[in-house]
């Protein structure tokens, strides 16, 4: 059997690059397999859950869920490591891969299926990789319009509304200045090599700028940050990770303004709701009210993210930066 990992995914799905990227980054030998209907009964054959990205070791194993598949291949492949050496570093590359994760895709989602124009270049993309050439152009006109409107009615499941829908865009804009500013002077989130952030923060940043609308406001105004989007396709190691004391100045702004202020907030309202089996939840957020249907997977993904810093809580320096930052009440909850 061979020994190229497969890689069953989309262009169009954030998950999918951002473990492409890490596998290119790695090293690791893998063939990159767009879903279509010509490999769908392979893919059902190894996939325990209708998602991508999917990866299929050489050993026949099927492996899903983004993290825990970079995760699982970081614990056996030291080279070109993606973790700090410094614990507290390393607990906080993980807290802003689970921002990008989560709370980024609520960006890129709300751009993609809110506005027409997004809407339906996207809906034609899905459309022709769905067709996988076996349909002619009123068949691919039927399929976008279908992708469209279901994926429109979607909004919900990542809170887009009327209501949140200027919160959403203010924090999309707000990160863009405060990445342009940390990214002006360094290729990475942490330094001078990619680490876990990197990966989950930059993968739905790299969808947002393929889409008109968020596209046209990253080009028209971070030039750094569309650089690094870039750089993260083919990623390299350019030397360390940079100590908290230099990466603080414009790191603590994101961790402050965002995950503090909104992300954390926002999960543990989430997770809260979903305890008392609430069928919406309220929070507010910046001032700004938010509602939403709560999601069971990022209660799940919140308390991971729990589980690690109580692991992580006593590395030097971290309860400090965290507290400063407003994130350790909610991660301490």
């Amino acid at each position: 059997m061979s020994d190229v990992l497969r890689l069953f995914g989309s262009e169009l799905s954030p998950y999918s690059v951002k473990v492409r990227s890490y596998l290119r980054y790695k090293g690791i030998a893998h063939e990159w397999l767009p879903r279509s209907p010509e490999n769908q009964v392979e893919f059902q054959k190894y996939a325990k859950l209708p998602l991508i990205p999917l990866v299929v070791t050489p050993d026949g194993e099927g492996l899903q869920d983004s993290t825990p598949i970079i995760e699982r291949f970081e614990s056996t492949a030291f080279e070109r490591s993606i973790v700090p050496g410094d614990p507290a570093l390393a607990f906080l590359s993980a807290l802003l891969e689970e921002y990008g994760d989560e709370w980024g895709n609520k960006w890129m989602f709300h751009y993609r299926w809110n506005y027409k124009a997004d809407r339906w270049a996207t809906a034609e993309r899905i459309a022709r990789q769905m067709a996988g050439g076996g349909q002619g152009p009123l068949g691919v006109a039927q399929v976008r319009a279908m992708v469209a409107d279901r994926m429109t009615g979607r909004l919900g499941f990542v809170g887009s509304n009327e209501q949140t829908k200027p919160l959403i865009e203010a924090s999309f804009k707000r990160a863009l200045v405060l990445l342009e500013k940390h990214l002006a002077s360094r290729p990475y989130l942490l330094g001078q090599r990619p680490a876990m952030a990197d990966f989950g923060l930059w993968a739905q940043l790299y969808e947002a700028a393929t889409d008109p609308t968020p596209g046209h406001k990253m080009r028209g105004s971070a030039p750094a940050v569309m650089a690094w989007v870039e750089r993260m396709q083919q990623p390299a190691n350019e030397g360390s990770f940079e100590t908290w004391s230099a990466l603080a100045p414009t790191l603590m702004p994101l961790l402050t303004e965002e995950v503090g202020a909104l992300f954390l907030p926002w999960s543990h309202a989430n997770a809260e709701a979903i305890k008392g089996g609430a069928k919406s939840f309220d929070v507010t957020l910046g001032g700004v009210g938010w509602t939403q249907e709560p999601q069971k997977y990022h209660a799940r993904s919140l308390a991971e993210i729990r589980r690690k810093h109580q692991a992580a809580k006593d590395a030097p320096g971290l309860e400090n930066i965290l507290r400063k930052a407003g994130c350790l009440r909610w991660l301490a909850a």
